[in-house]
């Protein structure tokens, strides 16, 4: 394992690209801090493709591929591992970084994603895996399991069999980055990509003892996310490469069947990006609230833009922009104070930023946080 040089990382001010009225870290405006680039590690080329979640006890891990030496995708690479830091602080102070994912040189491991089971308190670290050396583009499906609130974590698990066809074997198929989630019931969901089928969800009714996929294939579909909304329908927001934007798919029969329609409001360049819920009146808060990043272009990875949705998802704002300049691939996380952490990739991927900011700082101060109701 290559020896990792430890970097003190300070907290500021990244104003370039925030639109914001004032600069105070008390006003919850943009604080910028850089995880991850490229003068980090020496002999490290790239990083890329960020996964941030928080865990049961609060604490915020973001993961990242480290792509030794270039940053060439999966099949490209015959050394990339999973990364992490940790936050306890909600993102104001991370710990050096620590390795959760490193086979021998000649395999590797590629687009961390997570879930959370909240009532196990375990987290599952999702991610691809090839061989280079010895089946080079067949591609397999993996995790890893913390826990402890992401201080350790298991050996790799190989689920490739129960979430893909055996004739899928030599397809190109993939784990999306970033997350899944976990519905009310406490099943386990999330989504992997065939690009011969489609999108296809797969879950866990047991907490992650076992795992399957539901054999109805969604198009069109790249990279996708699924979430819950608050009257139990399911709904995938998806990359679709070449069209401007994004598509969204709705399931009221946990995932046997779909309506589609275009989101034109969601302009997208064809990039992965994340939805979240922030807030959900079920949970004791006043208003049901979700979260879109991404980079709000339609043609250029620039412009990384978080908005919000009070009607779950039928309309979104104008969003705030976070960073004007190259952005792609990001991820969202709710942190134990309330804020919002974004991770996200910045220019040209050279750096990987966590960003965290108040509801009040995205909605101009016409929404705050307010703890929920006790029920």
């Amino acid at each position: 394992m290559r020896k990792l040089f430890a970097l003190l990382i300070p907290v500021f001010l990244f104003n370039c690209g925030v639109k914001t009225q004032n600069t105070s870290p008390n006003d919850g405006a943009p604080v910028f801090q850089d995880l991850f680039n490229t003068s980090m590690t020496e002999g490290v080329e790239c990083y890329r493709i960020p996964a941030i979640i928080t865990a049961p006890n609060g604490d915020v891990i973001a993961a990242i591929d480290e792509r030794v030496p270039g940053c060439g995708d999966l099949k490209f690479s015959k050394d990339i591992n999973i990364i992490v830091r940790r936050s306890a602080d909600n993102g104001k102070t991370w710990s050096d970084i620590e390795t959760a994912v490193d086979f021998p040189f000649g395999q590797s491991a590629s687009d961390p994603s997570f879930i959370v089971d909240h009532v196990t308190n375990d987290i599952f670290m999702f991610y691809n895996y090839m061989n280079l050396d010895t089946e080079k583009d067949i591609y397999y499906l993996h995790y890893v399991k913390s826990s402890d609130n992401g201080k350790t974590w298991s050996k790799p698990v190989d689920i490739t069999s129960q979430i893909a066809k055996p004739e899928w074997h030599e397809d190109f198929k993939f784990i999306t980055s970033g997350r899944g989630i976990q519905t009310r019931s406490g099943k386990l969901l999330h989504t992997m990509v065939n690009l011969n089928s489609g999108l296809h969800l797969f879950g866990s009714d047991d907490h992650g003892k076992t795992w399957y996929f539901i054999d109805t294939p969604i198009q069109p579909a790249d990279e996708s996310k699924v979430i819950e909304l608050a009257d139990g329908t399911l709904m995938i927001n998806a990359r679709v490469n070449g069209k401007g934007l994004r598509y969204v798919h709705t399931s009221t029969d946990e995932g046997q069947s779909w309506t589609t329609v275009p989101a034109p409001e969601l302009i997208d360049p064809g990039c992965n990006a994340s939805i979240i819920r922030y807030t959900a009146i079920e949970d004791g808060y006043k208003k049901n609230r979700l979260l879109f990043s991404n980079a709000k272009s339609e043609k250029g990875r620039v412009n990384m833009t978080v908005r919000i949705s009070y009607d779950e998802g039928k309309t979104w704002s104008e969003g705030k922009t976070i960073y004007e300049g190259p952005s792609a691939y990001s991820d969202m996380t709710i942190l134990e104070n309330g804020d919002i952490g974004l991770f996200f990739e910045q220019d040209n991927y050279t750096k990987n930023p966590f960003v965290s900011f108040s509801l009040n700082w995205l909605t101009d101060g016409a929404d705050t946080y307010q703890k929920p109701k006790k029920r």
